[in-house]
C-alpha cells in the first residue's frame, strides 16, 4: 500500500491551483505577437509626431513630407488581404515571421535614409512588413488561445493598439529630445530582433492548404485598396477632383476585376463568400462605422482644440491622450464580458457610448474647461475600448478556423478605410462649414457611432 500523498492538491483538490491560462510556449508566443503589434502601432504615432522634424532636418517641403505617412499606408492597404490570403495558405506562422524580419530590416533603412525619397521608398518597405504583420496577427490570438478564451487574447491585443497609440507621441518626444530622427526607426530593431527570437520558437505551426496562391488575383487586391486609399487620402488633402476621381475609378475597375478574378474560388482574397455570413457582415460594418468615427474624431480634433479653442499643441497633445488611454483600460474588461455575453450587445452599448462621447464634443461651450474636455474624450475612449474586443471576436468566431487569415485580414482593412474615410469626411465638413467645420465632423462622428451601434445590435437576430 503506498504512502499518502503530501501533496496539498492532491489532499484537498478543493484549493488545488486552476491550470494557467497558456503554456510556456503559449506565452511566449502571445508575448511575440504583442511585441509586433506594439511596433507597428507605435511606428505609426511616432512617424505622425515627428514628421516636422524629419522634413525639417532633411529639408523637405512640409506638402511632400507627407508622403513619409502616405506610402506607408499605401503599403499597408495593398499587402494586407494577400498576406492575409498567404496566412491562410501557409499559415499565419510563416508570413508572421517573414513580416517581423521585413519590417525589422526596413525600420533599418529608415534610419539610415539619407534623404526624404529614400526614407518614402524604406517606409513602403516598412508597410509591407507592417501588412504582413496586421494581416494575421489576430489569426495567431485565435490559434494560441482557446476558443471559449479568444475574447481576452482579442482583449490583450486591443490594449497593446491603445497603449501604443496613447504612448506614441511621449516617445517620439522622448527620443528627439535625446536623440536625432533616424532612432524613432532605429530602436525597432533591437526590439523587433527580440520579437521575432520569440516568435520562431514559439508560434504555432499549421498545415499548408490545398489551393495555391494566384498573383494576378493579389495584383487586383492591392491595386484596388491601394488606389481606394490614395484617392481617399487626395480628398483629404483637397488635391484636385480630376485626381481623386481618376484614382477612385481605377479602384473600381480593379474591384470589378478582382470579383470576376476569384469568383467560385473556395477561399477567395477578398473573401466576400464570408460577408453571406449575417453575423460577420454585421461585424464589418460595424468596424466601419466605428473607425470612421475614430477618424472623424482623431483628424478634426485638434483643428478644434487649436483653431477654435485656442490651445497650443502641447495642450492638445494631452487633450487627446484620455481616449486611447481609456480605451487601453477598458479593452482587455470588454474581453473577459465577451467570453460570457453576446458581442453584438456589448458592441451595441459601446458605441452607443461613444455617439452621446462624440455629442457631448460637438456641444461643449464656446470656453471648456480642462476637465470638460477630458470627462467627454474619456467617454469616447470607454465606448470604443467597450465594442473594439467584442466586435474583434464575432468576426473571427464568425469565420471557419481555416479562414482565419481572410478573416484577420478583413478587420484591418476595415480599420484602415474606416480611418481614411473619417479623414476624408472631416476634409469635406471644412470644406463646407468653414471655422465650423470641426464641429460638423464630430457632430457626424455621433451619427456614425449610432449607426455601428444599431449594425452591432442587429448581431443578436442575425443567424
Amino acid at each position: 500500500m503506498s504512502a499518502p500523498s503530501s501533496d496539498p492538491a492532491v489532499l484537498s483538490p478543493s484549493i488545488a491551483r486552476p491550470a494557467p491560462l497558456l503554456d510556456s510556449a503559449g506565452r511566449r508566443a502571445l508575448v511575440a505577437v504583442l511585441l509586433a503589434v506594439t511596433l507597428a502601432t507605435l511606428d505609426t504615432a511616432i512617424a505622425n509626431t515627428a514628421l516636422p522634424t524629419i522634413a525639417a532636418e532633411l529639408q523637405a517641403a512640409p506638402a511632400a513630407s507627407i508622403w513619409v505617412i502616405n506610402a506607408y499606408q499605401l503599403a499597408v492597404a495593398a499587402t494586407l488581404l494577400p498576406f492575409a490570403a498567404l496566412g491562410d495558405l501557409h499559415g499565419p506562422r510563416r508570413v508572421f515571421l517573414g513580416g517581423l524580419g521585413f519590417f525589422t530590416l526596413a525600420s533599418l533603412g529608415c534610419a539610415l535614409a539619407p534623404s526624404l525619397p529614400l526614407l518614402a521608398a524604406a517606409r513602403a518597405l516598412q508597410g509591407a512588413g507592417a501588412g504582413a504583420l496586421m494581416s494575421v496577427n489576430i489569426a495567431l490570438i485565435r490559434q494560441i488561445y482557446p476558443p471559449d478564451r479568444l475574447g481576452r487574447g482579442v482583449g490583450m491585443n486591443a490594449l497593446v493598439v491603445g497603449i501604443g497609440f496613447a504612448v506614441g507621441p511621449s516617445v517620439a518626444s522622448l527620443v528627439l529630445a535625446l536623440a536625432s530622427w533616424p532612432w524613432l526607426f532605429a530602436i525597432n530593431v533591437p526590439l523587433g530582433l527580440v520579437a521575432f527570437a520569440f516568435a520562431s520558437q514559439s508560434l504555432p505551426r499549421s498545415a499548408p492548404r490545398g489551393h495555391r496562391f494566384d498573383p494576378l488575383t493579389a495584383l487586383f487586391t492591392s491595386t484596388t485598396f491601394a488606389a481606394l486609399i490614395f484617392g481617399l487620402a487626395c480628398a483629404t488633402q483637397r488635391e484636385p477632383a480630376p485626381l481623386v476621381a481618376a484614382t477612385l475609378a481605377v479602384a473600381l475597375v480593379a474591384g470589378a476585376l478582382l470579383l470576376r478574378r476569384q469568383a467560385g474560388h473556395p477561399a477567395p482574397m477578398l473573401p466576400v463568400d464570408l460577408l453571406r455570413r449575417p453575423v460577420f457582415a454585421l461585424s464589418v460594418v460595424t468596424a466601419l462605422a466605428s473607425f470612421s468615427t475614430q477618424g472623424l474624431a482623431f483628424v478634426s480634433l485638434p483643428f478644434f482644440f487649436q483653431g477654435t479653442l485656442h490651445r497650443n499643441a502641447v495642450d492638445t497633445g494631452l487633450l487627446m491622450t484620455p481616449w486611447p488611454l481609456v480605451v487601453a483600460l477598458a479593452a482587455p474588461f470588454a474581453g473577459r464580458l465577451s467570453d460570457r455575453y453576446p458581442p453584438g450587445l456589448l458592441g451595441g452599448i459601446g458605441l452607443a457610448i461613444l455617439a452621446v462621447g462624440m455629442a457631448s464634443l460637438a456641444l461643449l461651450p464656446a470656453q471648456p474647461a480642462v476637465a470638460d474636455i477630458v470627462w467627454r474624450m474619456m467617454v469616447c475612449g470607454a465606448g470604443f475600448g467597450f465594442f473594439q474586443s467584442p466586435n474583434l471576436k464575432a468576426l473571427m468566431s464568425s469565420a471557419p478556423p481555416e479562414r482565419s487569415g481572410g478573416a484577420s485580414g478583413m478587420i484591418a482593412i476595415a480599420r484602415m478605410i474606416g480611418q481614411t474615410t473619417g479623414a476624408a469626411l472631416v476634409a469635406l465638413c471644412f470644406g463646407l462649414a468653414g471655422a465650423h467645420g470641426p464641429i460638423w465632423a464630430l457632430a457626424l462622428g455621433a451619427g456614425f457611432a449610432a449607426a455601428g451601434s444599431l449594425a452591432s445590435s442587429a448581431r443578436l437576430f442575425a443567424r
